[in-house]
């Protein structure tokens, strides 16, 4: 796996190495000790997958606060997604910066989302599937949410919204009363 680091530090862009062959190809998408190595949670307790029916639906901006931080790393394994983290650490020197990656079934690329950043993603194909294995339990009393279009963020995404939950449309703004799922 190649472990590329982005500018919000902690959050990794993960590439498998495909070795290929007439039946195929294989590529090893998680390894305990490659993460350790990178100073990275290598414990996950959970995976998880949604389905997309529709391009431009669009989940998230999701996170969990102390004590049931989450680390996940995000796949897509069928279609392809923009996939958006903001960091929400309050003494990074990034907090409230976020980037945009896109994940395909093609390029096979992970994104590694740190604790304390919330995360969201736009299906860019009809029937687009995402799997990610979570390092937390989900804790509804510890989840907090932040509007996909706040423009105290500036997501840029990358198609109009066509689906969202009307949980992740009603976020409070930032900066007003934490919302509390």
């Amino acid at each position: 796996m190649k472990f590329t680091e982005t500018k919000l530090k902690g959050a990794f862009i993960i590439d498998v190495e495909v070795m290929a062959d007439d039946r195929g190809g294989f590529a090893r998408t998680f390894c305990a000790k490659e993460f350790e190595a990178h100073g990275l949670k290598s414990t996950f307790v959970q995976c998880n997958m949604s389905y997309n029916f529709k391009a431009g639906t669009l989940r998230g901006m999701h996170y969990q606060v102390a004590p049931a931080c989450e680390t996940k790393l995000v796949r897509c394994t069928k279609g392809a997604i923009y996939d958006a983290i903001i960091d929400m650490r309050p003494d990074s020197p990034t907090y409230k910066e976020y980037i945009g990656v896109e994940l395909t079934e093609d390029n096979h690329r992970a994104l590694l989302v740190p604790e304390m950043f919330a995360h969201g993603y736009q299906a860019l194909t009809d029937g687009a599937e995402v799997v990610y294995q979570v390092g937390e339990f989900y804790t509804p009393g510890y989840e907090r949410g932040l509007r996909y279009d706040d423009p105290a963020f500036g997501i840029e995404w990358p198609m109009d919204v066509t689906v969202i939950s009307e949980k992740d449309a009603a976020w409070a703004a930032f900066g007003a009363e934490p919302a509390i799922a």
